[in-house]
């Protein structure tokens, strides 16, 4: 394990880059490791953590603006809006049971792997509620972009580019969301049985309907024994109690719906959020695969017999798929090229790691550019490279 180095300011950060770009010292970039298990094999001499940056430097709930430097958690972030009733939109997801770790998820990781939840299908990613960046790069500089307003921009927009960036451009010292408001309460719609085409076509009914459903998932039987469609409303109690009448009047001819209210229903949606319904064995490698909705269940056609335990999320959008079979990657890859679907190997074995593409594979084009884009943030290429693909 390589040397932490935490600075407690951005000047010594900067400091620290600066003397290991004198040196051509490879520097792995985390909050608190959370999330360490994802991404290739990298050689680094030293890992440079945000974990001593912390402290929320801007509240303003009256304009739903919250800044925050880039070590603090996400816990205290989500304790200090919630005393205001405000919350993050994307309902950012917490890895540390799938990826059996430890430690508390940062600011700055959630941001630089652009986390999102079940949420996502009607607020939008972390990079949407992400408004200003303030980043320590490569070549031993602070940069910033954005403010406290979302706005159009003219040019290269960095706060949306190195959202997802995956530590590779630089260490982010500070970071601006907009917020939104706490819902009073929820209701989960659940079908039971459906086929996983059938669960597609009533989520998308259900994300179509002017109902505002702000999560619709399907669990195969192979995570409790009989498939479920879950669909999840929010807002004000009466708001909430008459979409679900209505929408529950929409989807009658696909079967009876059960109601599922308040911790249960939360509790739910959160084991979503986390794929915790894929927490267990450590024989499994787990891949999330994005996907037009209305070729999901093809896609399933296709590879479901690789899965050991697989559901979806996003409405279809979004595939959580274990499995036990060796030669999984490539068979998914071919499907993926097929189907235009996008997979990210979360959890595997550094072996399988080091073997594989972990994130999906991109075009000569594509590679040509995001190798320009980490030159100019990190010209010595220090920063986690090799960690999303080879010199990246």
């Amino acid at each position: 394990m390589s040397e932490i180095i935490t600075p407690k300011t951005e000047a010594d950060a900067i400091a620290f880059v600066t003397e290991a770009r004198a040196h051509k010292k490879p520097i792995r970039i985390e909050g608190q490791g959370t999330k360490n298990g994802i991404g290739r094999p990298q050689q680094d001499a030293v890992t440079l953590s945000s974990r001593a940056l912390t402290g929320i430097t801007l509240y303003e709930p009256a304009e739903m603006v919250i800044r925050a430097l880039s070590g603090t958690t996400v816990k205290e972030l989500e304790e200090t809006l919630a005393t205001k009733g405000q919350r993050l939109p994307f309902e950012p997801m917490d890895h540390r049971a799938l990826l059996s770790t430890t430690g508390e998820p940062t600011v700055g990781g959630m941001v630089a792997s652009n986390i999102s939840g079940p949420r996502r299908i009607m607020a939008g990613a972390c990079r949407d509620s992400l408004i200003g960046v303030r980043m320590v790069t490569g070549r031993g500089e602070a940069i910033s972009s954005g403010g406290r307003v979302m706005k159009n921009v003219t040019g290269l927009d960095l706060v949306k580019l190195t959202a997802g960036s995956w530590g590779t451009l630089g260490l982010f010292t500070e970071l601006t969301f907009k917020v939104l408001p706490i819902t009073e309460t929820s209701i989960t719609l659940m079908l039971h049985g459906l086929s996983p085409a059938r669960a597609v076509e009533v989520m998308a009914a259900a994300l179509g309907s002017p109902y505002e459903v702000s999560g619709a998932a399907h669990l195969s039987p192979s995570i409790d024994r009989v498939a479920k469609t879950l669909l999840r409303l929010e807002g004000f109690e009466a708001s909430v109690v008459y979409r679900a009448d209505a929408l529950s009047k929409i989807l009658a001819p696909f079967g009876a719906l059960d109601r599922v209210k308040g911790d249960a229903s939360e509790v739910l949606w959160r084991n979503v959020r986390d794929a915790r319904f894929l927490v267990g064995s450590e024989t499994e490698n787990v891949w999330r695969v994005s996907i037009a909705p209305s070729k999901a269940a093809a896609w399933l056609d296709k590879t479901g017999a690789l899965a050991s335990r697989w559901f979806m999320d996003w409405g279809g959008g979004l595939i959580w798929f274990a499995t036990h079979a060796p030669d999984a990657a490539t068979l998914l890859r071919q499907a993926n090229a097929e189907f235009k679907a996008h997979a990210t190997l979360i959890r595997a074995p550094l072996s399988v790691r080091a073997n594989v593409d972990v994130f999906e594979p991109q075009s000569d084009a594509i590679q040509k550019i995001s190798m320009g884009i980490k030159s100019a943030f990190d010209p010595d290429g220090l920063f986690n490279t090799g960690r999303m693909s080879a010199g990246l």
